[in-house]
């Protein structure tokens, strides 16, 4: 059976770290509220996914194809993509899309462990960081 998005929770520490930015077939769609990196992160809409071996083939090749969407779309904001699924904290599918460029604060190594996040200091730079990740991925606004 396959199961309603609506039936979907995300993880408390996910929504407290991001702003949602809408949604694609599968997958919620959120930015980090982190100011340092364009963040995009896509958590599969389903209950229980702890690793993207417990998505069904079909969807995976539709994660897939919204990691391609969502790559495509932030890449010219840097030099470089980092791609990773952890889930060492957060254990809840979910897979990050960071455009990086040499020079930025954890250049070259990961963005992970590397300094406690800084969020948006104001919220217009924020939304208008939000409203171009929106347009460049096609969405519509979201509500929190």
């Amino acid at each position: 059976m396959i199961q309603s998005p609506n039936d979907f929770s995300l993880d408390p520490r996910l929504a407290g770290d991001t702003i949602p930015l809408g949604d694609f077939p599968l997958s919620r769609v959120l930015m980090m509220d982190e100011c340092r990196y364009p963040w995009v992160i896509l958590v599969p809409r389903r209950d229980r996914l702890i690793e993207l071996t417990d998505l069904s083939e079909a969807e995976t090749e539709t994660l897939w194809g919204e990691l391609r969407q969502t790559s495509a779309a932030i890449a010219s904001l840097g030099t470089k993509l980092n791609v990773g699924a952890l889930g060492n904290v957060v254990a809840q599918l979910h897979i990050h899309v960071i455009a990086r460029t040499p020079g930025d604060p954890a250049w070259p190594g990961p963005v992970w462990g590397h300094s406690p996040r800084q969020p948006w200091p104001d919220a217009q730079a924020r939304d208008a960081r939000a409203a171009e990740l929106r347009a460049r991925l096609g969405l519509a606004a979201a509500t929190k």
